[in-house]
């Protein structure tokens, strides 16, 4: 017809195709993904800009991590060399007559590849289906995120509530204690006193009387040292009574009383109720450092040559990585005279001669000969109340703590606070010798 207006339209799913599928143009410096899609480099580069999770826009492949794109030589020579006889023109044609665009190609584009208009709406129609598809996952999952990180709030609201309950019942409890302490020392003091205060008071009665009898006969005497009648004094000092008895108040003393130990009762009972306080402290703070336990398989590859690893990975004779979180394990040690675990960083010197400090990398707990000892500069030597059978391991990453706990006993060991933690973390685990060394290790140490 005349009178007309042309569209053109491209196959865009033909052999020969030269298109992106991002950007449903000619490709401009095209890159290959892994899966062996090609893309324009802007297009894909932007895709990913800002994606946590990578994929492929096409297949959909997950990738582990953001691919490292390569330009594909020999597709990127053909969109070079043919790529130009596909830049086309966009023309309408509309035919007056029915009143409606032409469905095929006319004219002058007859070597053009051509699709009838309705078949390419569908192809777009079911691409734009597949594009909200992901829009709608990727909102989703955002949706998802949002929810997540509310819960995580409304936890550690929670957990915050309650460690401030915890908190407040078991002070409140070490105050009463601490008030009644006092009123004990006090009572005790006092009744010391009193009872000295008693003993004086009496002494002082019973030397009153004696000054009192004492003083009556000093006067009868004076007034007969007077008398001039030599009769009447002769009768009168036969008459005199004999003198009152006295005390021998050379050996009577009053002694203060002595407060030696009066405190110190006071502070073993305040103490005996301070541990029963924090066992259940550890206790309860063991519980939840337990919900971040993990699954720790020992890696032959990192062993010494010189280590049995048994064959689930899980035992270890004569070791996973970590770098955000929290987590937590158990080290059986049971009947071994030495040994020694923790966590490491990934850079440590296996092989040379390194201090076991946190400044370079070790965070690591040391028994040898009936001694607990966590390496550091200096060693911090802790007190060990009974045989450890079961080690527990707590890292918080992102908090820079590494907390060690006697599991049997439930008992907290040691914390390592203020760490810095810049790589992944691994488990590092020794068992020592087997028989012995002639440093510091004695006896049989053959237990896992």
């Amino acid at each position: 017809h005349t009178d007309t207006k042309l569209t053109v339209t491209i196959r865009k799913d033909s052999p020969n195709n030269f298109s992106c599928s991002i950007c449903l143009d000619v490709f401009s410096s095209p890159v290959s993904t892994p899966c062996g899609h090609n893309f324009c480099r802007a297009c894909i580069t932007k895709f990913w800009d800002g994606q946590v999770k990578y994929k492929c826009p096409v297949c959909n492949k997950l990738f582990k991590t953001r691919p490292d794109l390569r330009v594909n030589i020999l597709f990127s020579e053909m969109v070079d060399r043919f790529g130009t006889s596909l830049q086309v023109k966009d023309h309408t044609i509309v035919c007056k007559k029915h009143d409606r665009l032409l469905e095929l190609f006319l004219t002058d584009h007859k070597s053009h590849p051509v699709i009838p208009l309705k078949e390419e709406y569908e192809v777009k129609t079911a691409q734009l289906g597949k594009i909200e598809a992901e829009v709608k996952q990727l909102i989703q999952e955002r949706q998802k995120n949002i929810q997540e990180i509310k819960d995580t709030v409304k936890r550690s609201k929670a957990a915050a509530d309650k460690e401030i309950a915890d908190g407040v019942q078991v002070l409140t409890a070490l105050m009463r204690r601490i008030e009644k302490c006092q009123d004990d020392l006090n009572q005790m003091v006092k009744e010391k006193l009193k009872s000295t205060e008693k003993q004086a008071e009496d002494l002082i009665k019973e030397l009153e009387q004696e000054i009192e009898d004492l003083t009556n006969r000093s006067s009868e005497v004076k007034q007969l040292s007077h008398t001039k009648d030599h009769l009447h004094f002769l009768q009168t000092f036969r008459s005199l009574k004999d003198p009152p008895p006295t005390r021998d108040w050379t050996t009577v003393e009053v002694r203060p009383p002595s407060y030696v130990g009066t405190l110190r009762r006071c502070l073993d009972q305040l103490e005996e109720t301070l541990n029963m306080e924090m066992e259940k402290l550890s206790d309860a703070e063991l519980k939840r450092v337990q919900q971040y336990e993990v699954d720790v398989t020992l890696d032959p590859d990192t062993a010494h040559p010189t280590l049995i690893l048994s064959e689930d990975g899980k035992q270890v004779h004569d070791g996973g990585s970590f770098s955000s979180g929290r987590f937590y394990f158990e080290v059986q040690v049971k009947e071994k005279t030495v040994w020694w675990l923790g966590v490491v960083r990934e850079s440590i010197d296996r092989k040379g001669l390194t201090a076991l400090t946190p400044e370079t990398g070790h965070w690591i707990l040391l028994y040898y000969q009936d001694v607990l000892v966590f390496k550091d500069k200096p060693d911090v030597r802790l007190p060990l109340r009974a045989e450890i059978q079961k080690v527990g391991v707590f890292v918080d990453y992102d908090e820079g703590v590494v907390s060690f706990y006697d599991v049997e006993a439930r008992v907290h060991l040691y914390s390592a606070t203020g760490c810095i933690f810049s790589e992944p973390l691994y488990p590092l685990l020794c068992p020592g010798f087997h028989k012995g060394s002639p440093r510091v290790y004695e006896g049989n140490n053959s237990a896992p």
